[in-house]
Order: C-alpha cells, then structure tokens, then sequence
C-alpha cells in the first residue's frame, strides 16, 4: 500500500447562511471554484496533474444538483481533463471525499487528487431536497425516526448534560474561535472570497457572536420542545425506542447547535512520488480513515462508535492522539464524545467549532480535518483525530499525522 500525503488544505471564511449574508450571491459552483483554483495556483498544478477531483455536498438540488464537482472542475482553471465526482454522506460529505481520495492514492488508483466540499445553506435550503427516512411512513416509523435537535436532546438526556452543561461549551466555542481569529491561527487556509472585480467579498467567519456568556444563553428557548411535545409527537416516539427514559430534556436551542452558513473546502492529497514530482512537501500522512452504522432515532452518537473502530482498526489507542476536532453539530455530541474516552476538553476544538463558525455540510468534514493540520503545526503536536456525527444514524473519522 502506498501511503496517502495532505499538501495542502483551504477553505473560504464561512458566511452567514442568509439572504443578508456576505457570500449570499456566490453560486456553489463558484465557490467550490475558487477553491480548486486557489489549490492549483498554490501549488504550482499544470495539466492533468490530479486523477479526479472529489466533492462533497448535501443538498444535491437546483444549482447543487447534477455532478457538481464536473460543474466546479470545468469553471475552474483546473485542465478539462480531470473529471470530477459528487458524493453525499451527509455532515461528513467533505470528511468523506477526503477519505475517499486517501484510499484511492493509497490503493494505487491514481497519484493525488482534490478533495473537499460546499454547501451554500443560504441559497440551497437544507432538507429540500428530500430524504426517505423523514418522508417515508414505512420507514420513519421503522427507524423511529426523529428530527436530529431531538436527537441532540435525546443525547443530553441520556447522557446526563444539563442546559448549563450545553451551554458552557457554547460559549467556549465562542470565546476559542475568537481567540483564534485574533492570533490569525486559520490564516494559512483561509482563502479570502473575491468578486469577478478582485474585491473582497468576504475574509473572515463571519457567524460568530464572540461576545456570548451564560445570561444571554440562558434567555434563550428550547428551540425543539416545542416539536417534541406537539404533534406529531416526537418525544413520545422517542420514549417507545427508550423506554428507560422519563421524558426527553430539551436543551439545545440555536446558541448551543450548529450555525446555518455557506462555505467550502479544499484539500490536496498525493503520493510521495506525486510530492516529489512537482516539488512540494508533505504536510502530514493520512494514517486512518473509517465510517460506521449507529442507531438512527439518538442519530448523532456515531464519534464514540467510530472513534472505537478506527482506534482497533489502526492499532492505536486514545493517548495516542494529540488533539481532536469533533463536529459541533450540537453541543451534546461533543460533550458525550469527551466523556465517552475521558478526553480533557483543552485537547478538543482547541479554536472552537461550528457552534462558533459554522457548519456547511458538505464542507465541514474536510475544513476540520484541514483545521487539526493548522493546530498540530503550530503547537509542534504530531496526531490528530477529527470526527462528525451524521444523519441518519452514521459516524466518519480520519487520524492524520503531522510529518
């Protein structure tokens, strides 16, 4: 087996998922664009230089729809030649794609590719595309399927987090990406959003409410009680799979879950041989990658699970890994995966999270994994784990290791 390399890793700011967001008016084809093109030019990539480009997204509909990745190739400055691929795991459609890519280098099926994802929330309406599990009796009623908030909630409850439990690590979301941001951590891959004149559009993650504590948490409301406890009963159809359970405890509310935002991500991924041939250096070897089936009613438990396989997979243990990056999809995901391997939070999200930032679907997985580079770079650590939670009942993950 050939071992797989990152060169690099890029991603634009993430803009408010909003019809007054900045990067409202930025196609997702042309985002993803700006991304393939700000790998190339970084790395001095001519001609057929990758076997593929593969990218991640959700909401495959309208302008997302078709094989975006083609669409994002043939508007790129990318060569005609390179074709392109579109995948959907859901939340990890971006970790996916990476992974993906990884595997392919890794089996000998071509020397490097581009890898990444977009998601455009604020054009592209989440759910609009459909899904069986929501929409379909036969199955909804068969997985006891439940909107993932109430998913989050069912976590907490069982779990043990209480609303001021959820909303501590909200807020140090808030505080370490603005932290972040001020020491210019993320400044080696964020790639500044131009418009077609050359002027800024958009240079920072602009979602963030760095100023949050506690009080203003506090006023906020359950955003999914009130789903849970009308009908068509939700927490009721909770409490037949979980029986043990009293009632469901809502917790989270739009403080404390993930941002609603627009944003892509690109990463570069080779063989030794493909660094060699052009001149550029390995920043860290892919060591691992893995996916998992969960429980699709609690849906968003898959770290733990996944985290355990990918562990036993590659022969490592959990004080092998220096730091960890685990999707704030909502903050019971993260508070659960800690306290599954007793993992101190000072080695988790160390520049906040998607509570804070942002979560674009089907970019998250590769901005996190590109994010984990950065942090091992510049704290001198060498192993990096980065995780999500996925609809539907699923978890991915990736070990990278600094060289």
């Amino acid at each position: 087996m050939t071992d797989a390399y990152i060169y690099d890793a890029v991603r634009s700011p993430r803009g408010k998922g909003r019809p007054d967001g900045s990067l409202h008016e930025v196609t997702s084809v042309s985002l993803s664009a700006k991304m393939l093109n700000a790998v190339k030019e970084r790395n001095g990539l001519e001609g057929h230089a990758v076997e593929d480009v593969i990218w991640g997204n959700v909401t495959q509909v309208g302008e997302q729809g078709g094989c975006l990745a083609r669409s994002a190739v043939l508007l790129s400055d990318l060569d005609e030649r390179i074709p392109g691929l579109s995948i959907n795991r859901f939340c990890a459609s971006g970790m996916e794609a990476v992974n993906l890519a990884a595997n392919q280098v890794k089996g000998g099926a071509g020397q490097a590719y581009i890898a990444g994802g977009v998601e455009m929330m604020g054009r592209v309406a989440m759910g609009s595309d459909g899904a069986a599990i929501a929409v379909d009796p036969s199955l909804a009623m068969k997985t006891y399927f439940v909107p993932q908030g109430i998913s989050a909630d069912i976590i907490a409850t069982q779990y043990g987090f209480s609303r001021d439990d959820v909303d501590g690590l909200a807020v140090e979301s808030q505080r370490r990406a603005a932290e972040a941001w001020k020491d210019n951590r993320f400044a080696k891959s964020i790639v500044p959003v131009k418009d077609q004149n050359g002027l800024t559009i958009l240079s920072h993650d602009e979602y963030m409410r760095p100023g949050t504590d506690m009080q203003t948490l506090g006023a906020l409301k359950a955003s999914f009680k009130d789903m849970g406890e009308s009908m068509p009963g939700f927490d009721k159809l909770a409490l037949m799979k979980y029986p043990h359970l009293a009632k469901v405890e809502h917790v989270h509310h739009a403080g404390n879950s993930s941002g609603i935002v627009d944003g892509a991500a690109a990463i570069l991924i080779g063989s030794k041989e493909f660094g060699q041939a052009h001149g550029l250096k390995p920043r860290a070897r892919i060591r691992a990658t893995a996916k998992i089936g969960t429980d699709p009613t609690i849906m968003l438990t898959g770290p733990v699970p996944v985290t355990e396989k990918i562990l036993k997979d590659s022969g490592m243990s959990i004080s092998d890994i220096d730091l960890f990056e685990v999707n704030e999809a909502f903050a019971s995901v993260v508070l659960r995966f800690m306290q599954a391997f007793d993992v101190d939070a000072s080695r988790v999200n160390v520049n906040g999270g998607s509570i804070a930032m942002g979560h674009p679907l089907g970019a998250t997985g590769a901005i996190i994994i590109g994010t984990l580079l950065d942090e091992l770079e510049r704290s001198g650590k060498g192993v990096g784990l980065a995780t999500l939670c996925i609809a539907s009942g699923m978890g991915a993950a990736t070990i990278i290791e600094r060289v």
